[in-house]
């Protein structure tokens, strides 16, 4: 065989097998990614860390009666969920899971090794935060859908009180599939002393929030972001609409503002908790302009939805239908979480 015949098929076997790889890689792209938020509701171990003034609730010796079997319980429980989110739409469920009320790095490193989600081999990022009752957020994350480049938390503070300590608002920066994201996980002041004596609290939260978005818009104005977490306010709450400038209306978004998908579910009288019969939605995901509208992203926002499934619903009794949480008052309960969970699809830009 000639010496140019050799090359001629070399280069066509290279090409084969460049396309080859190429399809396949064009196959296994997800068509959808499933992102969610959970508050794990007092995800404590059975350890008292001195000085946190939750974590003494949370032992066998406490009134609660805190032991390892009951912490597995809830582990299982929690897990469960997580296992069973968004799979109807995406079978390999969430690509990540923004999670507040945890003690520390170690809940979440038992979580993720429970059996219904350890497939999917979530990695974690956690910080400590300065919060008194020794709450955290984190984020969890699938690494075969996301890959983070960079991490840090922002201090929540208070111009007329030094002492105010609070949970920091954790922001992951890294790559769905091949677009840059940026995840704000936020678990804002709660409403002890009452709504409107903590409202200033959850607007400089707000604040903060808004901050660090601008920030981001700073450096891309169709930069894709989302806000999550347990804000302790409803969507129309001035936190949310005044402070964040979460809008309502995704036909009214500008460049760089915040769209938020939890207020049409709101307005139909649905919520992720339930407080003397009403229901509140104090749990969100809100989405930058650049996923909802972005034309050259790789994916779009398609749609928000509360996980309400009935399994995770108290049977019975004064609290029917109000979510099954793991303890009322000081009685075991043996459920979930006071909080449903609430997730986001993104699915793949067809007009790319």
């Amino acid at each position: 065989m000639k010496k140019k015949h050799i090359i001629v098929l070399l280069l066509a076997l290279m090409l084969l097998v460049f396309s080859v790889c190429y399809f396949s890689k064009q196959q296994m792209r997800p068509q959808a990614v499933a992102i969610g938020f959970y508050n794990l509701e007092n995800l404590f171990d059975t350890i008292n860390d001195v000085g946190l003034l939750l974590s003494e609730e949370f032992t066998p010796e406490s009134e609660k009666q805190w032991t390892s079997s009951r912490y597995h319980d809830k582990l299982v429980n929690l897990a469960f969920v997580i296992s069973k989110m968004a799979t109807d739409t995406v079978p390999d469920g969430l690509a990540l899971l923004g999670v507040c009320e945890v003690e520390n790095r170690g809940v979440l490193d038992d979580l993720v090794r429970q059996p219904s989600i350890k497939g999917r081999n979530y990695q974690i990022v956690h910080y400590d935060s300065p919060d008194e009752r020794g709450i955290d957020v984190g984020l969890l994350y699938n690494p075969r859908y996301f890959r983070v480049t960079n991490s840090k938390t922002y201090k929540l503070t208070l111009a007329d009180d030094s002492a105010f300590l609070s949970r920091d608002q954790l922001v992951v920066s890294g790559y769905l599939e091949d677009e840059l994201y940026h995840i704000l996980v936020n678990h804002w002041p709660s409403r002890r002393g009452g709504e409107e004596q903590s409202r200033p609290k959850r607007n400089a939260a707000g604040d903060l929030s808004r901050y660090i978005v601008d920030s981001l818009v700073a450096l891309d104005v169709n930069a894709n972001i989302l806000v999550m977490g347990d804000m302790n306010d409803d969507p129309v709450n001035e936190s949310i609409i005044e402070h964040l400038g979460a809008k309502h209306d995704p036909r009214k978004l500008a460049e760089g503002d915040l769209f938020n998908p939890m207020h049409q579910i709101y307005s139909n009288g649905e919520g992720t908790l339930k407080f003397k019969g009403e229901w509140n939605l104090f749990d969100m995901i809100i989405v930058s302009s650049g996923i909802l509208h972005g034309e050259d992203s790789e994916f779009k926002f398609a749609k928000a939805e509360i996980f309400n499934e009935d399994f995770l619903k108290q049977k019975g009794g004064a609290y029917e239908g109000y979510p099954n949480r793991t303890y009322g008052g000081k009685k075991y309960l043996g459920g979930y979480s006071d909080h449903f969970p609430v997730y986001v699809i993104l699915t793949k830009n067809t007009g790319q």
